[in-house]
């Protein structure tokens, strides 16, 4: 019952708004006041468990994030997979999808997504006629792309959690995130075509559209060399996660200030200052969750959690089905980072006790507080979304609606019942079993 309480406190301080790392606060607080338990030796352990040199990859992800909208190459990227789908109806909804996905091979955060590509998309595709409210719920919805296709800050702090291999953890989520991109682009162009108002560009011939495709991929080189420096720095065992976004972030400054000049000293100087402000956030978080993580380890909440659901039923899939409406709940009423870090020690016993593979388990993770990033009622990128655009939430709750039920809540399920799909790529590239 003190375990349940103390969720409550919790979720309910989550509800109303409250600091993450104060709920966490309040929620350690509350278990070692009704145990007694040594803070002497939970801040030990929490200390302890903060020196890990894979942390230190999640501020230079953040920070390289927020530098490719500055640098140009965000923009780059956009004109790329404009020019690889943007001509036919609904081609345009098509190439954000497509620019989030590939932004997400750099940045690896929702929030950066949103910010870099949305401010580029969003007003090209109201000036292609595309509905203020369409274009900002397709940009939010789309964003999840950029925690599913690697690097992933969430799959990182997930990895860190669970002590698994970070670049294993990344690989599990590449299939769900291709699945989502074709269901995306398939649904955009569906809704579009109930749109009059949207202008489709004139076709082309097979060599101009070559030589459209050839010469933004020249423009973009750079932007695409980026992705190549992080997955191919960590898939080629030349760098672990940690080196690729420190390099990520130093190619990132280098060529916005001395190739393309858009960088200047005050917007380095506004970055740095989000990412301290953000990595800050994120310690203190974890700092606290670690304490929670370790009560509820010496509580024995896993193996209770364990006896409930095979209480209730021994059949694994429907066990799946419970963890996926948790995950649900936890990832509508908290952001990514804080849904991971609570979860993912509370259910990992579980998942191995009915044979689930961590990495299985990893990509089921991503999917479900993915979705919940945009589910209200907390829904953290659905609301920076429509700030970012000035667009009321009744003008794109609609889209953003069809998106998540036919768009990401299949992948959802389809990833949490068809296993190969996120373990055919760690099974080829890692050995896994």
């Amino acid at each position: 019952m003190d375990i349940l309480i103390d969720l409550i406190i919790l979720l309910g301080l989550l509800a109303l708004g409250v600091p993450v790392p104060f709920c966490f606060m309040a929620a350690v607080l509350y278990l070692v006041t009704l145990h007694g338990y040594n803070f002497e030796f939970l801040f030990s352990i929490a200390f302890y468990s903060l020196n890990s040199l894979t942390l230190l990859s999640v501020p230079f992800f953040i920070m390289a994030g927020g530098l490719m909208g500055s640098s140009g190459l965000a923009e780059r990227l956009a004109n790329i997979a404009i020019a690889l789908v943007g001509r036919f109806r609904g081609g345009l909804g098509g190439a954000t999808v497509v620019a989030c996905a590939i932004f997400g091979a750099i940045a690896g955060l929702c929030s950066a997504a949103v910010a870099a590509i949305g401010s580029i998309m969003i007003p090209r595709m109201q000036a292609e006629g595309y509905p203020k409210g369409h274009a900002t719920g397709l940009i939010t919805c789309s964003s999840v792309l950029a925690q599913l296709i690697p690097p992933s800050v969430p799959m990182i702090l997930f990895a860190w959690v669970t002590r698994l291999s970070v670049a294993t953890c990344f690989l599990s989520t590449i299939g769900p995130g291709i699945l989502m991109v074709i269901i995306y682009i398939f649904l955009n162009w569906l809704m579009c075509r109930r749109i009059p108002t949207i202008q489709v560009k004139p076709k082309i011939g097979v060599w101009l559209q070559a030589k459209e495709i050839g010469g933004s991929i020249v423009r973009g080189i750079l932007a695409l060399v980026g992705a190549v420096i992080v997955l191919g720095g960590i898939y080629g065992g030349f760098t672990t996660p940690t080196e690729a976004a420190t390099l990520a972030t130093l190619y990132t400054v280098l060529v916005g200030f001395l190739i393309y000049r858009t960088l200047n000293f005050r917007e380095l100087g506004r970055t740095l200052f989000t990412t301290a402000t953000t990595t800050g956030v994120i310690i203190l978080m974890l700092f606290f969750v670690m304490m929670l993580s370790r009560i509820y380890t010496m509580e024995n909440v896993p193996q209770r959690l364990i006896e409930m659901m095979t209480g209730i039923s021994e059949n694994k899939y429907v066990i799946l089905a419970m963890v996926n409406v948790f995950l649900i709940i936890i990832g509508m009423l908290m952001d990514d980072f804080s849904g991971t870090l609570l979860a993912a020690p509370l259910l990992f016993p579980l998942m191995k006790h009915i044979g689930v593979s961590p990495y299985h388990f990893a990509a089921i993770m991503g999917t479900n507080l993915g979705l919940g990033n945009v589910t209200p009622p907390c829904a953290p990128i659905l609301y920076l979304g429509g700030r970012m655009a000035n667009c009321s939430f009744d003008q794109y709750v609609g889209p953003a609606l069809i998106f998540m039920i036919f768009g990401s809540l299949p992948v959802v399920i389809v990833t949490t019942y068809w296993p190969d799909l996120p373990l055919f790529l760690p099974r080829l590239i890692m050995g896994i079993q």
